[in-house]
């Protein structure tokens, strides 16, 4: 789970169940987005696995017979997004022999007019400090809600690294300097997934500018652009880029606007009532 606010000038948050469905023509219009029921590939290889697995066990042991639903599980949320299935053993974190979101660490150096950004994984022992100094920021505290001792924060970065590889924690480090916090995450795969007529693959994107020197000065809107296009350029299978942050941080908003992001919907979420935005590939040259 996400903190409660995609905040990129004060602080993002990541989503949590919700209670009201956006329009689905809100999307662009086309049926696809609520008709469009495709499982991932990752489930498929999921399902492949253990029917193989079954098989296996089956032309092993001669006395070992296998009654029909016997060896699996049925439909449940198993520690996973929505819709996930409930194998006896853990899904594998690396399905087809990479990592759900293609290897954040191996998107490389990302140009931009600010200068060069690194996203690099988060390491707890170094980057701890920083980063709770950061949460307890007052402007950063209202939306992520995270401020307090450090363990606070460490608890939330060990949740989203700890899982299975649907969400990445990451430093932003800008021309060699630590300034901002991130995380990349299967937005399909995440609760939010629940609230909007979610496709394979969808990207989502969460962002904290560090210091209040960064903040105010368009560089937000600057940052977002460019890794949202090179998670499009280093993901063949996301066609979209998703962000929600809440509707009463209008400079976050705007962030996402100017990054070229459109508002798609309002939604209802647990902590806060969100804009859900949307960077289309086919658009990205146009917004």
């Amino acid at each position: 789970m996400a903190p409660n606010d995609a905040n990129t000038d004060a602080g993002i948050d990541p989503a949590a169940p919700v209670s009201t469905d956006p329009d689905p023509g809100a999307l662009g219009g086309d049926s696809e987005d609520t008709l469009d029921l495709r499982l991932p590939p990752e489930l498929l290889a999921l399902i492949a696995a253990t029917e193989g697995a079954t098989e296996t066990a089956a032309n092993t042991d001669p006395g070992a017979g296998s009654a029909p639903g016997d060896g699996g599980g049925g439909p449940g949320d198993g520690g996973g997004g929505p819709g996930a299935p409930a194998p006896i053993q853990s899904a594998p974190s690396a399905p087809l022999g990479d990592d759900l979101l293609d290897r954040v660490v191996d998107w490389g150096p990302i140009t931009t007019s600010a200068g060069v950004l690194q996203l690099v994984p988060v390491c707890l022992e170094r980057d701890l400090p920083l980063i709770s100094r950061w949460m307890n920021d007052p402007a950063v505290a209202a939306f992520w809600e995270l401020a307090g001792p450090l363990g606070v924060v460490e608890q939330h970065v060990r949740s989203q690294s700890a899982g299975d590889g649907r969400s990445v924690p990451c430093v932003g480090v800008l021309d060699g300097t630590p300034m901002s916090y991130w995380e990349i995450y299967r937005a399909d795969l995440d609760p939010l997934a629940r609230h909007y007529p979610a496709r394979p693959h969808d990207t989502g994107i969460h962002l904290l500018i560090g210091d209040v020197v960064d903040r105010g000065r368009g560089l937000g809107s600057t940052l977002l652009r460019a890794v949202a296009d090179r998670a499009l350029d280093r993901r063949p299978a996301c066609a979209r880029v998703i962000a929600e942050p809440d509707l009463r941080n209008t400079p976050s908003v705007a962030a996402f606007l100017s990054a070229g992001f459109r508002f798609c919907a309002e939604v209802d979420l647990p902590d806060k009532r969100a804009a859900l935005m949307v960077r289309d590939r086919a658009l990205r040259d146009v917004l």
